[in-house]
């Protein structure tokens, strides 16, 4: 038996790479970007969909479901039906990123490897913690995962270099060198220390960012849809010079590819979205939640928008600032070692304060889905009013 399930899914692995591979032969008779920018978004989309199934139910046989426990009791109470979920499903997101950004990106596009190279980076770390946290489930290990210096170690590493690589390949051009505000077409010319420090913020900021807003079935993946519509329609922007000037927008060449890069992260996320929505049969853990936040902050710094990725992800802002926030004043107000402080709101990050202040769930996700288009819109909107 288990030499015929050996076979089968080598079998199957040989037919898919030779789809994939016959793909990119058509792909690579027509180079245009709007094809390859749909075919990205369709692909990962049924990948995702069709392999979902599968992953779910191995993730239930290996008994990787989390159960969440809050330092407040009533929000155990209203997630106590989530507990046991399967967990992982990042491993769908990244794969089908992967696949897809392989059959229909130009990898001689140095933005596109770099994107890979993040993007394993950071699946990797997130599923290494998930793994150790989730084994505490399954009765084995410590619910802890990786320690945050730890998490935090690998995603500075990784913006460090990063930046570094993009530093040296701006210099084809000014613009991708300097720092570039939201409502004006002035330009601050970026040291190499400054430029690292700003992109480090940026990707790192973002990827725990995202991550804080996974907790809610389909808040994160659906922001992410929304964020990520925004940045393929920046990407195009920024890497076509007549479209960059009319806008008065930084020209950054080659980042015209970051539009297929954008598209497949939307599609994988759109199809995880299908599992993850209310109520969700899969969760996509730090598996998802980090690579996938990276790779927005990593966007944002190639196109040379780091200040409006505050305005498109202000979802996530407002998710991480009240972490902040609620973190900051309970220490502050604490009247002394080993006593609690007061808080600012009931519960952070934000959307389990609305939960825990009587909202459904399902009434917090869609109305943050709402912020997040309203967030889109303005971001669109600062391209008019560009002085």
């Amino acid at each position: 038996m288990i030499q015929r399930l050996y076979r089968t899914l080598v079998l199957r692995a040989v037919l898919a790479a030779g789809a994939l591979l016959t793909i990119k032969y058509f792909v690579g008779q027509y180079q245009g970007l709007i094809l390859r920018i749909t075919g990205a978004g369709v692909l990962s989309f049924l990948l995702v969909l069709v392999w979902a199934p599968s992953v779910i139910r191995f993730l239930i046989k290996q008994r990787l479901g989390d159960n969440a426990q809050f330092d407040h009791a009533d929000l155990n109470n209203l997630t106590r039906h989530k507990s046991n979920t399967p967990t992982m499903g990042g491993i769908l997101i990244v794969s089908a990123i992967i696949v897809s950004v392989l059959v229909f990106a130009n990898l001689g596009n140095m933005y596109i490897r770099m994107a890979l190279f993040a993007l394993v980076w950071l699946g990797l770390l997130g599923g290494v913690d998930d793994w150790i946290k989730l084994r505490y489930s399954a009765g084995r290990g410590s619910r802890d995962g990786l320690k945050a210096w730890e998490k935090i170690l690998f995603q500075i590493g990784l913006a460090v270099l990063l930046s570094i690589y993009m530093w040296s390949y701006g210099r084809q051009s000014p613009e991708a060198r300097n720092f570039h505000f939201p409502f004006s077409s002035a330009s601050i010319a970026l040291p190499l220390v400054a430029y690292i420090i700003i992109a480090m913020l940026t990707m790192v900021g973002t990827s725990n960012a995202v991550n804080l807003s996974d907790g809610m079935d389909g808040l994160a993946s659906g922001c992410v849809c929304i964020v990520m519509l925004v940045l393929l329609v920046f990407s195009w922007l920024a890497g076509v010079r007549s479209w960059a000037g009319v806008f008065d927008l930084p020209f950054i060449p080659a980042s015209a590819e970051m539009t297929v890069l954008c598209s497949a992260m939307f599609g994988a996320t759109l199809g995880f979205l299908w599992y993850n929505a209310p109520p969700a049969q899969v969760f996509m853990g730090d598996t998802g939640s980090l690579p996938l936040g990276g790779l927005i902050g990593y966007i944002a710094v190639v196109i040379r928008h780091e200040l409006l990725l505050l305005i498109i992800g202000g979802v996530f802002v407002m998710e991480a600032a009240s972490v902040i926030m609620q973190v900051g004043y309970f220490k502050l107000t604490r009247p002394g070692p080993g006593l609690p402080g007061k808080r600012i709101f009931r519960c952070a990050p934000l959307h389990h304060h609305f939960h825990l202040g009587g909202w459904a769930e399902t009434k917090v996700v869609i109305r943050f889905w709402v912020l997040g288009i309203i967030f889109a819109a303005l971001a669109f909107a600062t391209l008019k009013l560009r002085t």
